[in-house]
């Protein structure tokens, strides 16, 4: 028998050209049992509404039932409280985007001026210096002060310790 007929309504239900009555025949075909083997893979395609159960009806009373469900599972006097938002609320992203952006220039400029002063030491020229006391013996003097005057304060920082029969008491 010469099924090229049927191949090319295949075809044409493939590409969705196909009409009602086309269709119908392509189901007729398929609930036969005699089919040539290569079409056999589309059998199940076709005759599947043949094997379904048609008295799959939903009930008169389904409506009433399912609408009975949906108001058993919301609350009837369900009440929604508005919640006040304020311009400090909006913005707080754009307040913690803005402190994230500081933080990071921040680090840069630390990063950056590290670097720098590594690379100024190598830099420094000693020979151009000029000492601010002619005579050393002045210029030691200042100094001694100034560490006297920098241990006093480290000193008044301290509290007391007193050193007693091998305890310390404060």
């Amino acid at each position: 028998m010469d099924y090229k007929y049927i191949e090319q309504l295949l075809d044409r239900y493939f590409t969705a050209e196909t009409t009602l009555e086309e269709e119908n025949i392509l189901r007729a075909f398929f609930s036969q049992k005699d089919i040539p083997a290569d079409m056999e893979k589309y059998r199940d395609l076709f005759s599947f509404q043949l094997n379904e159960r048609q008295d799959v009806v939903l009930g008169d009373d389904f409506d009433a039932r399912m609408l009975s469900m949906v108001e058993k599972e919301q609350p009837q006097t369900a009440t929604v409280k508005a919640r006040e938002i304020h311009l400090s609320q909006r913005l707080m992203p754009l307040f913690k985007a803005a402190a994230v952006v500081a933080i990071f220039l921040t680090l840069g400029q630390a990063a950056q001026f590290s670097i720098g002063d590594a690379r100024s030491e190598d830099e420094i020229d000693y020979a151009s210096y000029k000492d601010t006391y002619e005579d050393p013996a002045i210029a030691y003097d200042k100094v001694q002060s100034a560490l006297q005057l920098v241990g006093e304060g480290f000193n008044a920082q301290q509290p007391e310790v007193l050193v007693q029969d091998s305890t310390v008491v404060e």
